[in-house]
């Protein structure tokens, strides 16, 4: 699938949710979700996520404080995976990177192999293999729940979450649904690529 037509997401067949009304909505929505796998495409290279402790101890310049906190979310993962497993919901993760790495994507991987390590399927692929899709624009950040329902996920400029364009129309689900499917089965698992590439990394700037 190489044609950016297939993956437009026009606004008129979806529906614009306010922060609130789409955390709702996906909640609902994600937890009706059962023997279907679900699968996010993460474009961004910066989010800001609020209270979040860890992200929240990045930001000041703790970075070890900041990973021993990643750590300790380990627990509460692992419920959450056996969950996802015992209602046949594996929740599939895509991850584009771009190097160098953006002081906030080096901390969100070390983030994500603690969830890899703990159950949460997640890949990782380079920016740069996106060229076919991204000729004059980058891809939208999208969730497909159950191969039903398909989020556009929405920030602000400077990455703030704000809300989310729900579509339902099938093809375009089954579109993006396939598309990131393929794309996660040429990924690198997020645990060998930051082993390989993250690891050794110095600790990056605080404020990001």
């Amino acid at each position: 699938m190489s044609d950016r037509l297939v993956l437009d997401l026009p606004p008129s067949m979806g529906r614009r949710l306010a922060l609130d009304d789409y955390r709702r909505d996906f909640r609902k929505r994600d937890g009706e979700v059962v023997d279907r796998p679900s699968w996010k495409f993460e474009r961004r290279q910066y989010f800001y996520e609020k209270g979040d402790p860890s992200r929240e101890a990045f930001r000041l310049g703790k970075w070890r404080e900041s990973l021993r906190l990643l750590d300790a979310e380990r627990d509460e993962l692992r419920v959450s995976a056996l969950e996802d497993e015992k209602r046949g919901h594996l929740f599939h993760r895509v991850r584009v990177v771009q190097e160098p790495l953006t002081p906030y994507l080096q901390w969100e991987l070390h983030a994500l192999r603690v969830q890899e390590e703990c159950g949460h399927p997640i890949r990782v692929i380079q920016a740069e293999d996106l060229g076919p899709w991204e000729r004059f624009q980058l891809l939208p950040e999208v969730v497909v729940l159950g191969g039903r329902t398909l989020y556009e996920v929405v920030y602000t400029e400077s990455g703030v979450l704000d809300g989310g364009i729900r579509f339902t129309d099938s093809d375009l689900a089954k579109r993006w649904e396939s598309f990131i499917k393929d794309l996660f089965v040429a990924g690198e698992d997020v645990i060998s690529y930051t082993d390989r590439r993250v690891v050794e990394l110095p600790a990056p700037l605080a404020g990001e």
